[in-house]
């Protein structure tokens, strides 16, 4: 860690490699195989889903059939990518499993912490794009909520949490002292934690699926639970692999267009980024056929990895990558055909859900 800088920026749109020293340095546990075996879903399965804090208290009730608090959120800063649909695709998964269900989309969040968010009218415009997305990908009205339209007990119970850190505290975690991230920071915590209050579920475990770069809002959440007068269990989180952007060395971020596929993309637009994608790929085809190509490193394969379901398919094309019998352009014209069914179809239901996510957003 350099003075004054954290190893991790939660606003950044960098990419986070170095696993094994996240762990280390911040206490993280990895994932354990046996609850895989549990837990039927493609980011299990595929080792997607790399760490843990005290995650044994949400399948211990999930076993049991009990209920448990399922609670994360995006922050109404741009356009839905694919990246985030890694997000909705995991809550939806532990709503499926039983859970009470918290989605915020956050547009005071969006507009506290992002400067290219210069107005609540277009934070506002954004969530109800989001919005329609998040319905579309299987969450229902009573499952999501708008941080500017929350209750009264939300709002009173942040500014309670606002005194459970000290600047200091603050910049020793995120490496600055800016007021609108703390601001956007605080609502975060009372997010995660506020579904515990008796107002709503009262004490249960919890559980936020976050990429590796948010963990410095899980640490801060899990001491403040500590500390408050309440009696509430301390926060679980998971942390999964961030799909990185189509370009080497970024994730996909609603602040680098050409990084992402975006799921307001027009067809012939995501198809392009799709095929300009970095690959594993050897400079020419003879190359490739004699050494076999690097499917670990390749977008395309990362793009397939993440969302198609047919998990025998994705090892197929990934063995025969590596033999050199699928060559790049195969690998993208196969996923271009998958994203594209995909956004056809889902692009076309998110145009059913624009007027009920207006009302939610509106009201």
């Amino acid at each position: 860690m350099t003075e004054n800088k954290p190893l991790i920026d939660p606003w950044s749109s960098n990419n986070i490699t170095d696993y094994e020293h996240v762990f280390k340095e911040f206490g993280l546990k990895a994932f354990n195989d046996e609850w895989k075996k549990d837990l039927d879903h493609l980011l299990f399965r595929r080792n997607l889903v790399i760490a843990e804090r005290d995650f044994a208290k949400v399948i211990a009730r999930i076993k049991a059939k009990k209920p448990f608090v399922n609670i994360t959120g995006i922050a109404s800063s741009g356009p839905l990518h694919f990246g985030h649909k890694v997000d909705i695709d995991l809550f939806r998964f532990f709503k499926e499993k039983g859970a009470r269900n918290y989605f915020a989309v956050s547009d005071i969040d969006a507009y506290c912490s992002r400067d290219k968010i210069t107005a609540m009218k277009q934070a506002k415009e954004l969530a109800v794009n989001n919005l329609k997305h998040v319905l579309s990908l299987g969450l229902s009205e009573k499952d999501v909520y708008v941080q500017s339209r929350k209750e009264q007990r939300y709002y009173e119970f942040a500014f309670e949490l606002s005194k459970k850190i000290t600047n200091n505290e603050f910049e020793a975690v995120y490496g600055h002292v800016n007021l609108g991230k703390i601001s956007a920071a605080i609502l975060q915590y009372g997010d995660i934690l506020h579904p515990q209050l008796s107002e709503y579920e009262g004490k249960m475990p919890s559980i936020t699926g976050i990429g590796l770069d948010q963990d410095p809002h899980a640490r801060v959440t899990r001491d403040i639970a500590q500390r408050l007068g309440y009696d509430l269990e301390v926060p679980s989180f998971i942390y999964f692999k961030h799909q990185s952007g189509l370009r080497e060395g970024k994730k996909m971020s609603s602040s680098e267009p050409n990084t992402a596929i975006f799921l307001d993309d027009n067809l012939k637009d995501a198809e392009k980024k799709l095929m300009g994608a970095f690959t594993g790929g050897r400079n020419t085809i003879e190359e490739q056929r004699k050494l076999g190509g690097n499917p670990d490193i390749c977008k395309v394969h990362e793009m397939l990895k993440f969302h198609y379901e047919d998990d025998k398919e994705v090892e197929r094309i990934f063995t025969e990558c590596r033999q050199g019998k699928w060559l790049c352009g195969d690998c993208k014209k196969f996923c271009a055909n998958f994203v594209l069914k995909f956004l056809e179809k889902h692009q076309k239901e998110a145009e059913k859900k624009q007027k009920t996510a207006e009302k939610i957003v509106y009201g």
